[in-house]
This record gives structure tokens, sequence and C-alpha cells, in this order.
């Protein structure tokens, strides 16, 4: 069926995948398990009937909605336990004190005007001794009831009550909860039976009873049926193909229907990944404490950048966590994923991903495309320019950048009019090089063919070469970095190897690249840059955008660029991000710190930030106001004997000084964390992360554990 592109995910097969010299070729689908790899059947689906049916509310954007009780916006004034309780009593022996002497007749008769107003003398002096039984003891009654209920509002005795009474009983022990109706279970999958397929509804309600569905289930089924209500997917191919297989329909190209290894928390129906626990401080919202941290894809939409120093948690509590949720939402049908670090950097096992480049590795099955899938020389000219000379531009200016594209595309362009593909790596270097024999052999063919624009296209190049403020020379030094026997069998362009295109992202794909930074750290800083130029390019002229694209980069140190900033900026609207992690925003040109802050709608600042990048966390999270109070405390002198007497007796008692305080609360403009507090008041394990998600709606500074 037309799976939504579920089931045609290139460059995840044995072949290689699409390549600038022609469409690829699909082999048939491989056999699916008939379970999960890795996950035991279960014996029933209780436990996953309970999590498909327990609550998640609307919440503000990074709150984990799992089972989350919503809180106040404001913190509630809580009096404390001791004087809650102390006021208490004082009140009911205040009260006990009023009706002794009330009872006693200490009060006088005054207390029995009321009653003379408003009965008749006969009523009182009636020789009827039941009548006048009921109408003092009631008398007393109403004017006892009188007493508690002054007493009692006096005392907060409602307030105890609430804090101690059986209500509060009630909220700690657990409720048992009742399955809710038909029409409003999950697990009946009442769109589809509303929607008329009540035969496939039958199927998977009772895959899910029977234990035989998974969560990924849940959710690639769901986006599968979201695409017949689309129009992508006809309604009778979806009902035949789940009616046949099941839990297991609509399944991932792989096959697979879930991760080897899960390490956090996940829910599927939220599309969340939960990183920690905000932490109950002073300084974070009221709403947000103790609640958990959840990320979704709509909050990665804006990107992420995160900065901390080595040993911080970057990757084990951020990129791992939302690897494998992209992972998962791959599986499902709702995103591709790209993930970029060092090899055996821990970013998950190799049959979590469907593509694996190991740069440098000779028993890499998968090679990467130098040229990012293109067959237009002036877009491959453009990429390969920005991953080679892009930090060497100038902030904001570019102008290598865009010297350097003009002179790949005079050499690029007649290339691949000759030879119909675009040069490897040691034809690129001796092209750039100027070396008599290639460029000879290059001109012989577009004279044969007949190019003459292209020949004047090399002609210009050939001019140009040996030129004061030449470019041609440092692109030849910087691709000479990727002209190293440990690179012999990649970025071959000849169709030997199995390069893997970002041009694949139309689909749900999973891909990791593993740089070799051991002994090749420019080389890999070139291929990162290069990795993040092709996935701003390839998401922008993607025909289905509802499928969510998102980059991993594990330590990006080298890779912001100007353009990468910019293109950072654009990846928003066409449902993408990226996920950038540092030591230090040192790493990053001066001048592009603000700009990459800016452009980031997700920014993490973790434990052992320096002041200097704490600067800049703070100037962008900017200053909100406070209510400051000012307590004053003012000597009180007495001026009779009198007053001296018991202000010495005060004195001898507490041994301080009688004082007036005098309180002032103002408003205030302070930062919302100063760099003197990112520094040094973020405990270990914990960052300060503010969030903003696609729609706007943005979270403040908040801090987070992210152990918990």
């Amino acid at each position: 069926m037309d799976s939504d592109g579920t089931q045609d995910a290139r460059g995840t097969h044995a072949n290689p995948v699409p390549r600038p010299a022609g469409p690829p070729q699909m082999p048939a689908m491989p056999p699916r398990p008939p379970a999960a790899p890795g996950v035991p059947p279960m014996p029933d689906g209780s436990a996953f009937l309970a999590w498909l049916r327990a609550p998640r509310p609307q919440a503000a954007p990074g709150v984990w909605r799992f089972g989350h009780r919503p809180r106040p916006e404001e913190e509630p004034e809580q009096i404390p336990t001791r004087q809650l309780l102390s006021g208490a009593v004082i009140a009911f022996l205040v009260g006990w004190l009023a009706w002794s002497l009330l009872w006693n007749g200490y009060l006088g008769g005054w207390w029995v005007l009321p009653l003379e107003l408003f009965t008749p003398d006969s009523w009182r002096h009636s020789d009827d001794r039941v009548g006048n039984a009921v109408l003092w003891n009631g008398y007393y009654t109403l004017i006892a009831v009188t007493i508690m209920i002054v007493v009692g509002r006096l005392g907060r005795w409602g307030e105890i009550w609430r804090r101690f009474g059986p209500s509060a009983w009630s909220r700690t022990a657990p409720t048992p909860e009742r399955p809710p109706a038909p029409e409003q279970d999950p697990a009946e999958w009442p769109q589809l039976r509303a929607a008329g397929a009540v035969d496939a509804a039958e199927r998977l309600t009772a895959e899910a009873r029977t234990g035989l569905m998974r969560d990924v289930d849940h959710a690639r089924i769901t986006r599968a049926w979201q695409g017949v209500r689309n129009g992508r997917n006809s309604l009778a191919t979806f009902t035949g193909a789940v009616l046949q297989e099941g839990a297991a329909a609509c399944a991932h190209p792989s096959g697979a229907r879930d991760l080897p290894t899960r390490l956090a928390r996940h829910d599927l129906v939220t599309g969340q990944v939960r990183l920690g626990t905000t932490a109950d401080d002073a300084r974070n919202p009221y709403a947000y404490r103790g609640a958990g941290l959840g990320l979704d894809p709509d909050l990665l939409g804006t990107s992420l950048l995160a900065v901390g120093p080595a040993g911080s948690g970057k990757t084990g509590t951020v990129v791992r966590p939302l690897a494998e949720m992209l992972c998962l939402h791959a599986l499902a049908g709702r995103a591709a994923v790209v993930v970029i670090g060092a090899a055996g950097a821990g970013l998950g096992p190799a049959d979590a991903y469907d593509v694996v480049v190991q740069i440098g590795n000779p028993e890499s099955v998968y090679d990467l495309d130098l040229y990012g899938g293109t067959g237009d020389p002036d877009e491959a000219a453009a990429v390969l320019a920005e991953a080679l000379v892009g930090d060497l531009a100038e902030p904001h200016q570019g102008g290598d950048t865009r010297r350097s594209t003009t002179v790949l595309a005079q050499l690029l362009g007649p290339f691949h009019a000759v030879h119909g593909r675009f040069p490897a790596v040691p034809e690129l270097r001796q092209l750039l090089d100027g070396a008599p024999g290639p460029l000879a052999t290059l001109r012989k063919g577009l004279q044969d063919a007949g190019q003459e624009a292209l020949l004047r296209e090399l002609d210009a190049r050939e001019r140009q070469m040996g030129r004061p403020g030449d470019v041609g020379g440092v692109l030849a030094d910087r691709v000479a970095l990727l002209d190293r026997p440990a690179f012999a069998g990649f970025f071959d362009t000849s169709g030997q190897s199995r390069p893997f295109s970002l041009r694949a992202l139309d689909h749900p794909v999973r891909v990791r690249i593993d740089l070799p930074q051991r002994g090749h750290a420019d080389a890999s800083r070139m291929l990162a840059r290069l990795v993040l130029a092709q996935f701003s390019a390839s998401v922008a002229v993607r025909e289905d955008r509802s499928l969510f694209a998102c980059l991993l980069l594990d330590d990006a140190t080298g890779v912001v660029t100007p353009e990468a900033v910019r293109s950072i900026q654009r990846l928003r609207s066409g449902n993408a991000g990226v996920v950038l992690t540092l030591r230090t925003l040192d790493d990053v040109p001066r001048p592009l710190r603000g700009p990459l802050l800016g452009a980031t709608g997700c920014r993490m600042a973790l434990s052992g930030l320096t002041p200097w990048d704490g600067q800049d966390f703070a100037e962008v999270w900017g200053k909100e106001w406070i209510d400051a109070t000012d307590v004053t405390d003012r000597q009180i002198i007495a001026e009779t004997p009198a007053g001296k007497a018991l202000h010495m007796v005060r004195r001898v008692i507490t041994g301080k000084a009688p004082t007036a305080r005098a309180v002032t609360v103002r408003q205030v403009e302070r930062e919302r964390w100063s760099a003197s507090e990112l520094a040094h008041g973020v405990p270990p394990g914990h960052a300060v992360l503010s969030l903003t998600n696609v729609k706007g709606e943005h979270a403040p500074p908040l801090l987070v554990d992210l152990r918990g």
C-alpha cells in the first residue's frame, strides 16, 4: 500500500543510495519479522493499555505530559504548619473561655437581649417545661455554633482539615482508574470506527489486548491513518493491510518495530522523550517545579544549542536520548534523523540505524556522497565551498565562500558534462592545483562535445590561476585533507561504492555518520560542515514536509559559519531542525555567537560553564521584573521610666535591643540568570534550559536536573 513514505525509504537497503548519475534501483522489500527484534512477547496487553489510557493533559512547552498533574501559575500562600496549628489551638482556647464565661454568667444578662427582642414574653415565662427547655437549649446551641464558626474562621480550621483531613489522604492514596467509554478509549480506535473501518479497529483492539502491539506500532499505524485522512492513502488499502498484518501493518522498510535497546523514557503518543526533572527551585516558575522535562519535534523544530564542558553530559544526557526519540519517530514514519559524532562516541548501537557511515573505516558498508546527491554543478559547488572554506569567511560577508563557489563551479560543470559525474577527491585536487594533464583532457572533451559555454568557464579558471587573491590554492589545500590514505576508499564517484546521499531525507531514514576525529580533526570538522550544508540544502527542496527532519551534531566545533547560521534560521519553515553541542562558545567566532543564540529557539547551558560563556546566555535570556523586599530594623528609644524598664527586661530575655521592623516592597529589573549564577550556581548534573516551539510558545530559563 502507499504508506505515506514509510515503505520506500531510499538509502536503507543493500544497494547504493541514489547518486547524481541516475535514479536508484529499489530492491524487493526484505521479509518483516513477526515481532519487534529484541522485545519478548507479553502475556497480555494490560501494561500497554494502561500506558495508552494514561492521562496526558495539555501543558506548557517542555513539560512531560505523561501522567502530569497541572499546577497553578502562581505559588499559593501557605501558612507554616507550626503557625497554623498554634493559631488553631489558641482560637479554640479563646472560644472555650468565651463559652465558659457566658455559661457561668460572668458576662451578665446582655447575651439574652436578642431572645427578648425577637420572642414574646409568653414563650419565656410559660409554665410549659418542655417548651422552655426547647427554647433555651435551642438558643444556647445557636450561640455555641456562632462561637464555633467565628473561632473556626479565626483559627483556620478549614485549612487544617484540607491539609491533614481525609481529603488529603485520598490525594495520596492510589485510586483505581475506570476504563474510559468506548467512544473515548484510544485502545478501541474510535477514529477508525467513525470512518467505517470497523473490522480494522476490531483487529487492532484485539492485538492490543493480547499484548501484540507496542507503542511504536500504535504511533506508526496512527501516522498511516493520518495519510488516509489527508488523501495520500486509500481507506481500502489501509484496511486490507491492517486486516492482513495486524499490529505489524505499514511497517518501516527495515522491518524493525522497535529499537534494540532504550536508555531514556519515551512517550510516542505525545512524541516526547524525558530528559530529566525541573528542579524545585525558587528561580523556576511555580507551574514547572517538580515536573518532568520532555522534548518533542515541535521544540526541536526551532533547533537546540547545548553548551557545556567535557564531562558535563552533553552526549549521554542530551544527544543520545534525542537520537533515540527521533529513531523511534522514524520507525513510526514521522521523522528522518541524521546523527553525527566521533567514532565510539556512544550515539547508539549500529543496528538502531538503517545507514551507518564510518568514514575512514575500511569495513564501512556505506560511503558519503561528497556532492549531496545533486546533479546541478552550481548547487554542488555552493555546498562543497561551504564545507571547504566556510570557516575562513568573514562573518556577515562570506566573500571567500562566494569566490570559492565560483571557482568550483568553473571546474565541476565542465567535468560533469564530459564524464557524466563529478570528480573524485584526487581528481578535484589535481584540477584545483592546475595540473596541465587533467585540464588538457577536460578541454579536449569539451571541444569534442561542442560545449562552447563550458569552454569559456574553463578558460576563465585557467586565466585566474596564479593571480594574487586566487582561492584555487586554498581549496586545493583543503581538499588535500581528504586525499589521504585513510580515506582512499571513500568519496568515490565512479559507482564502485555505496555513497549515502542526504536526498534520502524525503523518507523516514535513520542515519549515523562516524567522523575520524582521532588523527583527522581538521578533516572531521570539514566533513561536519559538509553534512550540515547538505542537510540544509536537502530539507529545503523536500516535497513532503510533513516528515520532520533533524540533524544531531555532537561537538559542533568549527562548524558554525555565517552560512550555517543563516541556514539554521530557515530550517523551521521546512519542518526541520538541528541539535548542536559545544564545549564552549569560544569555539564560535565572536561575531557569530549572538546570531547563533538568536537563530536557535532552545538554548541549554550545562553545569561548569565559564563566566564569559554565561555572559552570552545572560544577554540572550534578558531581564525580568521582580518584587524586591527591603527590611529595615530601627531601634526603639524609650522616653518614660516604665518604658526603659520594660526595654531592659526585654533585652535581658532576648539579648537584643527592642526594634521596629519596616518592610518595603518595590519592583526591580534583574537578569533571569546572571553570568555568575550560570558559572557557579548550577549544580553538577544540572542545566539551565530555555525552550521555544514552532508555534512561538516559549518557556523561560529553567533549572533542570538531567539525572532525574
